[in-house]
């Protein structure tokens, strides 16, 4: 295991780490009918970042497991159990390695996919985005200039703050807010950008040295005047970009696209969740 707080990450040129994820859901009666979604495996291939390994492991008898790919290239775990008595744990691992020197270049990826562009419920743009998108547009050339300013002006306008907003928080509350965590962050980013016209997508994954699931933005921009485009992931709750020390594990239009665990059950009463992370850096070249 490596310190990544020791490491110069100018001179990396390949980066290899382990993921383990641990969620557990406990219930006071017996539930029925759990129809469970998981995204939490990182996909086979996704820019440099390879998978080398994977697996799910769920603690439970008489379950029905389903891999699935999404339409934005996600892998989706689909749990079906027709009774859990008291609980049903998942563990998920996989290692990937990270290579410095490529591009995340999307072939055939200009024009951008229309859901780049798309608003949706959590990035829609109020007067105070708008405003601000328009300021942003006049100062900057449309494109990487534009996409760092932005992703400069996200993070000078909030304060990272946790409790005070939730899954269902848009991008305009949470700007109004001036607080939020990673999610907010990144919905806010995405309501500018597709204001603005920049094609961009949410990003769900890993930041070393993070106890949590962290997000951040891919900018997609054209590649040399072709059909080719390439993903630019910039991180606005850090102010930078996001290089090595980042992990993806799914990409959509915003969070509820790609939340690591959700589902559905029929019960007289609720669930409670324990959920843990380790991510380790395990090479570097």
């Amino acid at each position: 295991m490596i310190d990544p707080s020791s490491v110069d990450w100018s001179t990396v040129r390949r980066a290899s780490y382990r993921l383990r994820q641990k969620f557990r859901y406990e219930y006071a009666h017996p539930i029925t009918d759990l129809n469970h979604r998981l995204v939490v495996i990182p996909p086979a291939r996704f820019g440099d970042q390879r998978r080398t390994y994977r697996d799910l492991l769920v603690e439970l008898k008489e379950i029905r497991v389903h891999n699935r790919e999404d339409r934005f290239g996600n892998v989706v775990i689909d749990v079906f159990a027709p009774e859990v008595p008291e609980a049903i744990e998942f563990v998920a691992e996989a290692s990937v390695e990270r290579w410095a020197a490529e591009p995340n270049i999307i072939i055939g990826g200009w024009p951008a996919a229309g859901y780049l562009l798309e608003v949706t419920p959590l990035t829609g743009a109020d007067d105070r985005i708008q405003s601000a998108a328009a300021k942003l547009a006049a100062r900057a050339e449309w494109g990487l200039e534009l996409a760092d300013r932005i992703n400069d002006w996200v993070y000078r306008s909030m304060t990272y703050r946790y409790g005070v907003t939730g899954i269902r928080t848009t991008a305009a509350e949470a700007l109004a807010l001036g607080a939020g965590v990673c999610q907010d962050y990144a919905h806010v980013m995405l309501a500018l950008c597709r204001e603005c016209g920049l094609p961009a997508r949410y990003v769900s994954g890993h930041m070393l040295g993070q106890g949590g699931t962290h997000a951040w933005v891919e900018v997609v921009l054209p590649a040399g005047g072709g059909h080719d485009a390439v993903a630019h992931a910039f991180d606005p709750t850090h102010a930078g970009r996001a290089g090595l020390g980042y992990v993806t594990i799914a990409v959509g239009r915003d969070y509820a696209d790609v939340a690591p665990t959700s589902g559905t059950y029929r019960s007289g009463g609720t669930g409670r969740l324990t959920a843990s992370k380790q991510v380790t850096l395990t090479d570097l070249v």
